[in-house]
């Protein structure tokens, strides 16, 4: 007898809890306060769970929320957000995640859901699914004696400053500072309170405990505050009694390259520090040639990272803007699914609308996930077979069409 699936009630949050706790390979037990935080921030009809048929028991767990999401050009376009996904290890290749995901992308549907996104723990899961990998990421380790900085003045060449602040500073200044970012950076998702209470210590999980960090925020020479920055040091000293400290960034906004330069000049400047671990950054980041030595910063993370699933075509295209004009038919393939048909995109009106014209393009949902946010190349997608190329020219038309002069970013796990 196949397992239940649906919504879960209010006094089956704990177990829910426990199953997604087991998925995630979390052993640490669930607490009152876990479910009373839980409780708190989910919409119930959207928390869904998988139970056993024998013993009653919670083996899958799925969660979505709304988010929204910044598209290039600087609109924010609503999506549905997925996260809190796993089966436990006894109820695996059953089509439990297949059932969830079908009456997610089917509410999402009754709901007008122009998007959904997620981060994907495991590469080949969701591509069947329609979602595409829209983003990349990367992490740097910096060398800081071998970087170059002069690390006797990292006050700010530009006239600005940098200030210690504690974390009910960052509180109350953070959310301001990012909404300013994300509507220029697309990628960038939003942030609600309970984002900000648990990066600053005023909430935690009991199996993600806060551990205290330091804040330094950068103001320009006019007093404007313009970036912060949240890190922690990994504490190791040799057996000659010589620092080798590893400093960590949790999070780092800059809202011009100058605030960019002095926040980064400012972290390889802390004494004890030979190592900073620069945290999920954009894959086109300043920082290694921010560096007077950029070889001093080692890439020790490439990868995908925030994947999108357009289930509204003509509203999503319309949505973003093009940095060059153009003009073709896509078609989509989606069999079953919301994005199905053909669709002309005319980039230089900022249009997109069903129609009946033969296509020039003919691609899956996913492989148009990935291309959504401008970081896919169309050229790229086609020689791997994702994009198949139905008038001469078309691809690398679309190839011009959608790309972005920055790539994308989003550095939040969710």
């Amino acid at each position: 007898m196949s397992a239940d699936v649906r919504p879960i009630t209010e006094s089956e949050i704990p177990d829910w809890m426990r199953a997604l706790n087991t998925g995630f390979l979390t052993a640490t037990p669930v607490t009152d306060s876990d479910v009373a935080q839980r409780t708190e921030g989910s919409d119930l009809a959207r928390l869904q769970g998988a139970f056993d048929p024998d013993t009653g028991r919670c083996v899958a767990s799925f969660r979505s929320f709304t988010q929204e999401l910044t598209v290039p050009g600087g609109a924010l376009v609503a999506c549905s957000a997925v996260s809190s996904v796993a089966v436990l290890p006894t109820h695996r290749r059953q089509g439990l995640l297949t059932r969830m995901m079908a009456a997610e992308l089917a509410a999402c549907r009754e709901r007008g859901d122009v998007l959904a996104t997620l981060i994907a723990a495991e590469y080949p899961i969701y591509g069947r699914y329609g979602f595409g990998p829209a983003t990349s990421l990367a992490e740097w380790e910096i060398d800081v004696p071998r970087a170059g900085l002069d690390r006797r003045r990292p006050v700010p060449a530009d006239g600005g400053r940098i200030d210690l602040v504690d974390a009910a500073e960052v509180r109350r200044i953070g959310p301001a500072l990012h909404e300013r970012l994300r509507a220029v950076v697309p990628g960038l998702v939003d942030r609600d309170a309970r984002w900000w209470d648990v990066v600053t210590g005023v909430r935690a999980m009991s199996h993600s405990p806060y551990k205290d960090k330091f804040h330094a925020v950068y103001r320009s020479a006019d007093g404007e505050t313009a970036g912060l920055v949240i890190y922690g040091v990994d504490e190791h000293w040799t057996d000659a009694k010589t620092p080798q400290n590893t400093l960590r960034v949790r999070d780092l906004i800059a809202l011009t390259p100058g605030a960019e330069r002095a926040l980064w000049h400012f972290l390889c400047s802390v004494d004890w520090v030979t190592k900073v671990r620069t945290g999920y950054r954009a894959p086109d980041d300043l920082l290694p040639q921010l560096l007077p030595d950029p070889r001093a910063a080692a890439l020790v993370t490439a990868s995908d990272f925030l994947w999108v699933r357009v289930l509204d075509v003509a509203r999503a295209l319309a949505a973003r803007t093009y940095e060059v004009p153009g003009a073709f038919v896509l078609e989509v393939t989606d069999p079953d699914g919301p994005a199905e048909g053909r669709y002309r995109l005319d980039a230089g009106a900022g249009t997109c609308s069903r129609t009946g014209e033969p296509a020039d393009l003919r691609l899956d949902a996913a492989a148009l996930g990935a291309l959504y946010l401008g970081d896919a190349s169309a050229v790229r997608l086609a020689a791997l077979g994702g994009v198949s190329e139905l008038r001469p020219g078309a691809v690398a038309l679309a190839d011009t069409v959608f790309r972005t002069a920055r790539r994308p970013w989003c550095p939040d796990v969710f």
